[in-house]
């Protein structure tokens, strides 16, 4: 099973007033993440998959250790621990070589911007999910 890496920066405007990395730009490392995996990553050459759309239908933070601001980037680790007909579930770790900072999971449903409404996940974004597809959540 294999893992998407994101690096990702950590900007003098994330901090809040105690030092560290706001608990809300947690959701936007995570979304940085997302994009990166199912949009920059998605199968084929010029290939339609995710691109119509999607949503978040839910998403679930455990906030495991303060990451205060530093110049170098932070690793977000993805995968998928659920594929549904029309939804997925992706898992993460905020994290360095040595220390998690945040374990978190988010529901993505498709969705057809045209039609307005949920689709169907497609054959193509199947068989690219599965290759990322763990069904074990990250250890707490």
């Amino acid at each position: 099973m294999a893992r998407h890496l994101y690096s990702c920066p950590l900007r003098w405007s994330d901090m809040d007033a105690f030092g560290h990395v706001n608990n809300v730009v947690f959701l936007r490392y995570l979304e940085e993440a997302r994009i990166d995996f199912m949009f920059r990553l998605a199968p084929g050459d010029g290939s339609p998959s995710f691109a119509g759309g999607s949503v978040v239908a839910r998403h679930e933070i455990d906030y495991v250790r303060p990451l205060v601001h530093r110049h170098a980037p932070v690793t977000v680790e993805s995968w998928v621990t659920k594929i549904g007909a029309a939804s997925l579930t992706i898992a993460y770790e905020i994290k360095d070589p040595e220390q998690v900072y945040v374990r978190a999971s988010t529901i993505v449903v498709p969705y057809d911007l045209a039609a307005e409404r949920p689709r169907r996940i497609t054959a193509e974004e199947k068989l690219f999910l599965q290759e990322y597809l763990d069904q074990e959540p990250a250890a707490v």
